[in-house]
């Protein structure tokens, strides 16, 4: 029976590439000069830190423009609060996501149940499962998946016949 999986993974390999670029264009910046700003990884986490709340913003936009540009889908990162450390310094958590959590998994099979395609979707950890009699019916359902769900960058993996 024809399968394929829903999955929300980044490339984490990208990821770092584009934090390193964004450090380095900060390192370059006039607007920076003197300061401590700078991007840290660690893990499926991302740590901004800032002398302001306005260098804040100009790190954040120049990591999303980085990733833009390295084809990583800036849906991957939940923004965290914006918290102050000391004096007027700020940092910012953003947090990366991997997986399908769990009420968007519980979204996309209602979404799949609904639209009445002959396919049949399962959760499977951090994954969705569809199982369809043809191939067609596959392929239907990862265009209404694409088309609507649009808060999640999801990817699709092991299609198999």
């Amino acid at each position: 029976m024809p399968t394929f999986d829903v999955v929300c993974k980044p490339n984490l390999v990208e990821l770092r590439n584009a934090v390193d670029q964004t450090n380095k264009e900060i390192g370059t910046r006039f607007d920076f000069k003197g300061s401590d700003a700078r991007v840290e990884q660690s893990e499926k986490e991302l740590t901004a830190y800032a002398d302001s709340d306005f260098q804040l913003d100009q790190v954040r936009d120049v990591l999303l423009g980085k990733m833009t540009k390295r084809s990583v889908d800036v849906r991957f990162l939940d923004h965290g609060k914006v918290e102050k450390i000391g004096g007027d310094k700020a940092k910012q958590v953003l947090t990366v996501r991997n997986g399908v959590q769990q009420d968007a998994a519980k979204k996309i099979v209602a979404l799949i149940k609904n639209s009445k395609m002959k396919v049949q979707a399962s959760i499977q950890g951090d994954t969705v499962r569809v199982q369809g009699a043809k191939r067609d019916d596959l392929q239907s359902a990862i265009a209404l998946l694409k088309k609507d769900v649009t808060d999640l960058p999801l990817g699709f993996e092991n299609f198999r016949d």
